[in-house]
């Protein structure tokens, strides 16, 4: 990599991004009244605030259930231990924020349960995907039938259209996978031939790349296991939704229901696309301009997007460094889980 795109991908593209993200809560904000602001969030209801870490921690809880039932038939593995792994997880990627959490939560689960990694992140990504498919119905129920003000046909048409091309993606990555298995039990496959030569080039972190690709491929054989895994998908969607709920409660918001599940499809489509165009704060920016849409006045806005934000990072970030210290990992090796994603145990 040349010296020009190293320093515009480490310099110039963040510092834009951090402009960008700047830029855009100067605008959203601009009226705040800051004494009204930190009276809201001083005078915050710490029973709803306790009922949104509860349910922070649920929806992780749930995910971890979720995986199990992908992974049952490779390995039966306690949802408590699945539950630690993906905090930490996200705790790591919290510090990192460079998208790594299933490398790490994947690269744990391996390490603790004499999996290989490879196979253990395929059964990571199919979760993934199943999560993206259960997020772009939503959008296009959101679309249909939620109430969105103001710029209402923009903003309905843009969850649609990022509803469909959602699903069409996450959809279509899931069937290349499983169509994908088959050629990786044969030699003289093309996909084999690619998987073994960066196998190769790996070194022996990589070896059994394919094999491990291969058995990681899963989808639970009984029925209850694969509605179980289906419907935690929606369950963890709708849990996600009530995050807003609890936070506006502890400041004196009400929305309707479906407002509810507006805030959570916006600001997730948000956050992904201010994490593809390097730009921090996506989270914090599209809640508030849905908030905005919705009517809830600045000072109100900013605190409930606040108090849920610093919550889960708390709620991430501490028990998930805990859980990598209680399984004897140094933080320094999950950080390259990243660059050394072994195939082997």
């Amino acid at each position: 990599m040349s010296l020009r795109i190293k320093f515009l991908t480490r310099w110039v593209i963040p510092v834009a991004g951090a402009a960008l993200a700047i830029g855009a809560l100067f605008w959203l904000y601009r009226g705040l009244d800051l004494d009204r602001f930190l009276s809201a969030v001083a005078d915050a209801d710490a029973g709803w605030l306790l009922l949104l870490a509860g349910t922070i921690l649920a929806e992780q809880l749930v995910r971890g259930w979720k995986w199990r039932q992908i992974l049952f038939d490779l390995k039966p593995i306690s949802s408590w231990r699945l539950f630690g792994a993906v905090l930490a997880g996200y705790g790591i990627g919290v510090l990192i924020p460079l998208g790594i959490s299933p490398l790490v939560r994947s690269w744990l689960i391996a390490r603790l349960e004499g999996l290989r990694m490879a196979c253990v992140l395929m059964t990571a990504a199919i979760e993934r995907f199943l999560d993206g498919i259960v997020f772009a119905l939503f959008a296009g129920l959101v679309a249909s039938v939620a109430r969105i003000p103001d710029v209402e046909g923009n903003v309905r048409i843009g969850l649609a259209v990022a509803g469909a091309l959602n699903l069409v993606l996450f959809a279509g990555l899931l069937y290349v996978v499983f169509v994908g298995r088959s050629p990786l039990g044969r030699d003289e496959a093309r996909l084999s031939r690619w998987v073994d030569w960066l196998a190769a080039k790996g070194g022996w972190r990589f070896e059994g790349l394919r094999s491990a690709i291969r058995e990681g491929i899963v989808w639970p054989r009984e029925r209850r296991r694969q509605a179980g895994a289906v419907l935690a998908s929606v369950v963890i969607k709708i849990i996600a939704a009530t995050h807003f709920l609890w936070a506006g409660l502890s400041v004196g918001v009400i929305l309707a229901f479906f407002d509810y599940l507006f805030l959570m499809v916006f600001a997730g489509f948000t956050l992904v696309l201010a994490r593809f165009i390097r730009v921090p704060g996506g989270f914090v920016i599209g809640s508030g301009f849905a908030l905005k849409l919705l009517g809830v006045p600045d000072e109100q806005a900013l605190a409930m997007i606040l108090l849920n934000y610093f919550l889960s990072i708390i709620l991430m970030v501490g028990p998930g460094l805990f859980v990598l210290w209680r399984s004897g990992v140094d933080i320094r090796e999950a950080r390259l889980a990243e660059a050394k994603p072994n195939a082997s145990t």
